[in-house]
């Protein structure tokens, strides 16, 4: 892992470096996530460089002190824009609320990028009130939820639901809220026509947590925007059908 520095705080970093001499993508990880959702993103490091992040109290990166909503998401546009510059990043790729920080970072930060891509996302990401509840008071309750079909896998085996979980209990609960609190806040409807860099939306075909009619209304709201809908996955394609997320990312930034 590298790091950099920057608000006087450290955030950590993964480059998959196979010699690629394509574009520079940098993934973002979701609720509760680390850089290692994008493990089998790896394989596009022969066509791509790519690297990983953890956000702000996630993974190996340092913590931010910030009230969730708009601080906290800022405080993540703020470790995305450091790691893109440090690696300069051609093109953002960002899952759920990684997403939003993607979609927040075209708005309002100045980085010369030649696409985006944004899987399981929305212009709105709203949190069920059970959830936001469970977070601070039956933690296990959420990890039920989330693992049940078609949240955040359609169909995984049950050594991937071990994994997936004990990656959310290491994040912790305090972290989880802040992420569920901060996507729960974000809303750029009506916003996103000023976002004219090419992007793909990736959504698996059974995702109920940002089923495809988000990924719908969000290309029409942008102003150059393809949706990919994913067969037998649900939020987390990228890690239950690798393969073809790898293609549809690669197809879409070759042509």
């Amino acid at each position: 892992m590298q790091t950099v520095t920057h608000h006087g705080r450290k955030t950590a970093y993964r480059t998959f470096d196979r010699g690629a001499n394509g574009p520079t993508i940098l993934a973002v990880h979701g609720s509760g996530g680390t850089h290692r959702v994008w493990t089998p993103q790896s394989k596009l490091a022969t066509e791509f460089q790519f690297v990983a992040l953890d956000l702000s109290g996630h993974g190996d990166s340092e913590d931010v002190s910030a009230e969730p909503g708009y601080e906290a998401l800022s405080a993540y546009v703020d470790d995305v824009v450091a790691v893109a510059e440090a690696v300069d990043a051609d093109v953002l790729l960002g899952n759920s609320l990684g997403g939003a920080v993607v979609l927040t970072t075209l708005l309002e930060r100045d980085l010369d990028l030649s696409n985006a891509l944004l899987a399981g996302a929305g212009a709105r990401l709203p949190v069920l009130d059970d959830l936001l509840r469970w977070v601070s008071e039956d933690f296990e309750r959420v990890l039920e939820f989330f693992h049940e079909p078609d949240h955040l896998f359609h169909d995984a085996d049950d050594t991937t639901l071990d994994l997936s979980q004990a990656a959310l209990r290491e994040t912790g609960s305090d972290v989880l809220e802040r992420d569920f609190r901060t996507a729960h806040a974000f809303d750029v409807r009506g916003e996103l026509s000023v976002i004219d860099v090419p992007t793909l939306a990736l959504v698996g075909e059974y995702d109920r947590l940002t089923p495809p009619y988000y990924h719908e209304q969000l290309c029409a709201e942008l102003s150059d925007c393809e949706v990919t809908v994913l067969d037998d996955a649900a939020h987390l394609a990228m890690l239950e059908v690798p393969d073809q997320f790898n293609d549809a990312v690669s197809g879409f930034l070759t042509e």
